[in-house]
């Protein structure tokens, strides 16, 4: 990161790490960034692409016909995205390090701090399973017990024949969403490189959105356009988008947490 996009660095509290505050023109940076690991990373990084794919495209078919549960599983499948792409994480770090990129040692990133990642991955699923079941009961109760299907979401949304319905579902994903990014938007590559705790990662990650909220509010968007694209090309974009998503990720924690390595 350009140092002069650093303007002021908090002090250090107690367990906790500084937090660096940035300004928005970094953003360039992280997804510059991004794509220059997921290019140096070669097929280990398209492999974690390849599996957000394949992944879409199981739910997506198995799923089909039931699109009241295709919808809070899609979205909620890329709630659990912190911790899939912490092997791209680990991808960037270890070529940060200066080693040679290698898929296989960052498919075990995660025991190196098992615990703390495994709460935190349950957190996460919890959340999932949540939503998937909140997602079905609004479908449920707008369309009179009568689950629709894609074609009558689509109709009532775009038609605003459930204008209702359209807003209690995008609000309610949508604190969601940003409940979740908030918790680990660092949490994850937090707890990969300096082994600290579940709660105190999360608590980390929620004090940097504080410290820079207009920042983290345009990153979130880049997020969303990004994870779009592979959503709009029927999941295969996600092969190319979803590494660059991990690696900015990275680069999103090493440039907002000051470090004592």
């Amino acid at each position: 990161m350009n140092k002069n996009d650093i303007s002021v660095i908090n002090e250090t509290t107690g367990s906790f790490p500084a937090i660096r505050q940035v300004q928005a023109s970094v953003i360039l940076d992280w997804i510059h960034a991004g794509v220059e690991d997921a290019h140096r990373g070669g097929w280990a990084s398209l492999f974690y692409g390849f599996v957000f794919t394949v992944t879409g495209l199981l739910i997506h078919i198995v799923y089909a016909e039931h699109y009241w549960l295709l919808a809070g599983l899609t979205t909620g499948f890329f709630l659990l995205g912190p911790f899939l792409a912490i092997g791209l994480y680990d991808l960037s770090r270890r070529m940060e390090h200066g080693e040679t990129p290698s898929l296989i040692p960052t498919l075990t990133a995660w025991h190196t701090n098992l615990l703390n990642i495994f709460l935190f991955a349950l957190l996460l699923l919890a959340i999932l399973l949540i939503w998937t079941l909140i997602s079905l009961s609004l479908f449920s109760h707008f369309f009179n017990g009568a689950l629709p299907t894609f074609t009558d979401v689509a109709i009532n949304v775009f038609t605003l024949k459930q204008p209702t319905f359209a807003f209690i579902y995008f609000s309610v994903g949508g604190i969601f969403a940003i409940f979740v990014y908030a918790i680990s938007v660092v949490a994850i590559p937090l707890m990969l490189d300096c082994k600290v705790n579940a709660l105190t990662a999360a608590l980390v990650s929620l004090r940097t959105c504080a410290r820079n909220p207009v920042v983290m509010l345009l990153w979130a968007l880049c997020i969303v356009v990004l994870v779009g694209v592979g959503l709009a090309t029927s999941f295969l974009g996600l092969f190319l988008t979803m590494p660059i998503v991990g690696h900015a990720s990275w680069h999103v924690y090493r440039d907002l947490i000051e470090t004592n390595r």
